[in-house]
């Protein structure tokens, strides 16, 4: 009997030191790898959004997931240099902040899921299939409401009464801007404005923009969304301010940091949602199959004090819908 037993306890001791890699391996902890266009400090809150998502989700970054950051500062050239290196890194999801980013992604991988913070248009920009189905590695939100930028022009001339002429600033060489800019012009028509379009290839062009919007005699300015703009964005406010241009914008930094109104997309709740894909992917869903979700929120914020910086008067009616008003 003793032998027995001096027997099974030999082989429970063998089968213990075969397999210590095994009873020691750690958990792989998900790698997400994260790439924009813009600078970090133009970033700062979606990307806090990003993480209080998945903290939501129980995700803590350092501890159980670990976000890879890259951010080109509106060298677009290095969007592809970053989606490499995230393919060398081996990462478990990628997560883009603007259709520039998900074009490089898409470049360097079509096996990585991707997911796509925002996009202004994931069908014609050649990223999905469809919203419902996307059909490849790409899923993620959508800021498809090109009636935005409509909506925008009628806020600068609710703002701005005698409003006839308006720049808008822009870069050309982003995608998807078929409906936005249909829908700016039959804005205009509709207002009787004109639009002079105004190129912002880099950063050394924003001055230049504006300095053709005071010789083209604009009344205000419409910033559309770029990543050029987002890096620059307090160059831009200080411009707008020096021009005394009443200017609008896409995004509430912009505003943060001086300017005068914003209204769009709550681009914090995408970000926040992203989340929720990446938890997804984690969890073994496909990309193919997740359906690309379109905003439900959306933000209307104006700053007395820039009003107040060039003389403008904000009508009271517009100031009671504003979501939020900076004084």
């Amino acid at each position: 009997m003793r032998r027995k037993i001096v027997s099974v306890l030999l082989a429970i001791l063998s089968l213990s030191l075969l397999h210590p890699a095994e009873a020691q391996q750690p958990t792989k902890i998900p790698r997400i790898g994260f790439q924009s266009a813009a600078s970090p400090a133009a970033l700062s809150g979606r990307i806090e959004a990003l993480r209080q998502g998945l903290r939501e989700l129980g995700y803590v970054e350092g501890k159980n997931i670990v976000i890879e950051r890259r951010f080109a500062e509106g060298k677009l050239d290095r969007l592809h240099e970053f989606a490499a290196e995230f393919v060398r890194l081996k990462v478990d999801v990628i997560v883009t902040a603007a259709p520039g980013s998900t074009r490089a992604a898409k470049a360097a991988t079509s096996t990585i899921p991707i997911v796509m913070a925002f996009d202004n248009d994931p069908v014609a920009n050649g990223f999905v299939a469809s919203l419902a189905r996307p059909g490849g590695n790409i899923t993620g939100l959508s800021t498809l409401a090109p009636e935005i930028s409509g909506k925008q022009l009628e806020l600068l001339k609710e703002i701005v009464p005698r409003l006839s002429h308006v720049a808008v600033l822009w870069t050309s060489t982003g995608k998807g801007w078929q409906a936005t800019v249909k829908e700016i012009e039959l804005a205009a028509a509709a207002l009787k404005v004109q639009l002079q379009y105004l190129d912002v290839p880099g950063p050394k062009d924003i001055e230049t923009a504006f300095r053709e919007a005071r010789k083209g005699r604009a009344d205000a300015v419409l910033v559309l969304a770029s990543p050029i703009l987002e890096s620059h964005r307090t160059q831009v406010v200080d411009l707008a301010a020096k021009n005394r241009l009443p200017t609008i914008y896409p995004f509430p930094e912009f505003v943060e940091a001086g300017g005068l109104v914003t209204y769009g997309v709550s681009l914090s709740d995408l970000y926040r949602r992203a989340a929720t894909y990446v938890d997804k992917i984690l969890k073994g869903a496909r990309p193919a199959d997740i359906p690309v979700e379109q905003p439900i929120k959306f933000e209307f914020i104006i700053n007395l004090k820039a009003a107040k910086q060039i003389g403008l008067t904000i009508p009271p009616n517009v100031l009671a819908r504003a979501d939020k008003v900076i004084k």
